[in-house]
């Protein structure tokens, strides 16, 4: 395809797919678009093994790596990382006593907190370097960075071995702060995207932030994210502007994704009214699977959520714990059971490999087009 995406990251179709599953990686990657491991919460020995077992699978085929290094966190600039950040007991008995609500005990979520601190730590300038290091050791195509303005050490580093910078922004100004710092594509996010996302729709972004990016003179390629799940939905972005699309969701119910079953029996059965944005879960604004757990932290006697990542030293390792006992069959904790997932969810019906579903996206955009070539006068 003649997309400046194909031709900056030597791939057939401007499919990129974000996973934290490197089955679904290297599957994506071999059937001609782009798979993205996500490495946020990964240690740096993690991160090294993982994309060892990429380099292994995936035949050569680009892909790429994205971090979460925000602008702006608890804690960000302060020394001495010995002393760990208290969280409040009101927000640690609020989370026990729901789980207690559904017939399970929080014994060991304060141990699985300890583990989960290794979120915050890759958020910090020093962590970041860490996985920045691990990552270009490997043959990397893209580095991502899901929220703010790259750190300069990543932009250095991408420059210095050829390799493209990505950010995701959800609104004009951010998309043009990143034009200005040098970022090589933008993954404009709509407020439909799973996991962290803006307020404005991918229908009304998309074309603001290109109309803005040319405005400066910019050529930077935009790749479309937000509620896309279809070929004929990434055709839509490409008219209004996009080179390509940023998918995410859409993986979660493939044959290689490691969802917990129970959450993919549920995200096959959701409509696009069953997810929720919501400070709950990381302390910034994520859409997530509606479930009795994002409905209590919603409730007016619920405890205001922490800021990143602190809110997530309360939240993962109860839903971790909840995970496990769910797959085991404890009904309670398949009730409370939820993850990340885009408005997009309601198109995701049917179970596929995640090949099947870059050659859907390939036939549905194909189709998708020649419908529009339709419309037009002979």
């Amino acid at each position: 395809m003649q997309s400046p995406i194909c031709a900056m990251l030597d791939i057939e179709f401007p499919l990129l797919a974000f996973s934290h599953c490197r089955d679904v990686v290297v599957a994506v990657s071999k059937a001609g678009g782009m798979g993205v491991f996500g490495a946020a919460a990964l240690p740096p020995e993690r991160l090294e093994e993982e994309l060892a077992w990429i380099d292994a699978h995936i035949g050569g085929k680009p892909y790429g790596v994205d971090l979460i290094v925000p602008n702006s966190f608890a804690g960000k600039g302060e020394t001495g990382g010995a002393t760990r950040p208290e969280i409040p007991a009101t927000h640690r008995d609020f989370a026990a006593g729901l789980l207690a609500r559904f017939d399970i005990d929080a014994v060991g979520t304060d141990d699985a907190t300890a583990a989960r601190q290794a979120l915050g730590d890759n958020m910090t300038d020093e962590g970041a370097a860490a996985l920045l290091e691990v990552a270009f050791r490997h043959p990397i195509k893209l580095i991502a960075n899901a929220l703010g303005v790259p750190p300069s050490l990543m932009l250095d580093l991408g420059k210095r071995h050829d390799v493209p910078v990505a950010a995701l922004v959800g609104t004009r100004d951010h998309a043009l702060a990143q034009v200005r710092a040098g970022v090589d594509i933008l993954v404009v996010a709509g407020g439909e995207a799973g996991g962290h996302c803006g307020e404005v729709a991918t229908m009304v972004l998309v074309p603001e932030v290109a109309e803005a990016v040319g405005a400066v003179g910019a050529s930077t390629p935009i790749l479309a994210a937000g509620g896309i799940v279809t070929g004929r939905q990434m055709a839509a972005a490409m008219a209004m502007g996009a080179h390509g699309a940023w998918c995410g969701s859409v993986w979660l119910t493939t044959a290689e994704a490691e969802t917990n079953p129970v959450v993919k029996e549920k995200m096959l059965a959701a409509s696009s009214r069953d997810t929720i944005r919501s400070k709950s879960r990381t302390g910034k604004p994520s859409r997530q699977l509606r479930s009795p757990w994002t409905d209590a932290w919603e409730a007016e006697d619920a405890p205001k959520p922490l800021p990143m990542p602190l809110q997530s030293l309360v939240s993962e390792p109860a839903l971790r714990k909840v995970d496990k006992l769910a797959e085991g069959g404890h009904e309670g904790a398949k009730q409370l059971a939820t993850y990340w997932v885009g408005q997009g969810v309601g198109l995701m019906n049917e179970p596929m490999s995640a090949g099947q579903v870059v050659q859907a996206f390939k036939e549905d955009w194909i189709a998708a087009c020649e419908r529009l070539n339709g419309f037009v006068g002979g």
